[in-house]
């Protein structure tokens, strides 16, 4: 006697999952390398923004610091003396 073979029978609905999990443990390595390297990617340009933001704000310093010099009285007062200018404290007035 032989003994006959069966075949399982399985359901659209199995074979549909069974195909759906295969096809997600392939895809899955591939979304996480592309997700890290979009994130590595953003994470590079918001270093490079906070370095450029750096940069300005050292400019800025420098450009108020200069700013401060040239508004200064002993600079006020040279400027006023090459041009032949004189300071009296009486022509000035104060607005508040």
């Amino acid at each position: 006697m032989k003994k006959k073979k069966r075949k399982l029978k399985i359901s659209k609905f199995e074979r549909f999952f069974v195909v759906i999990t295969f096809a997600l443990v392939l895809v899955s390595p591939v979304i996480s390398v592309y997700a890290k390297s979009n994130l590595s990617k953003v994470n590079y340009e918001v270093e490079m923004t906070k370095e450029k933001i750096n940069d300005e704000e050292k400019n800025n310093e420098s450009l108020q610091m200069k700013i401060n010099e040239l508004a200064s009285f002993e600079n006020l007062e040279t400027v006023a003396k090459q041009m032949g200018l004189s300071y009296t404290s009486n022509s000035i007035k104060v607005v508040e």
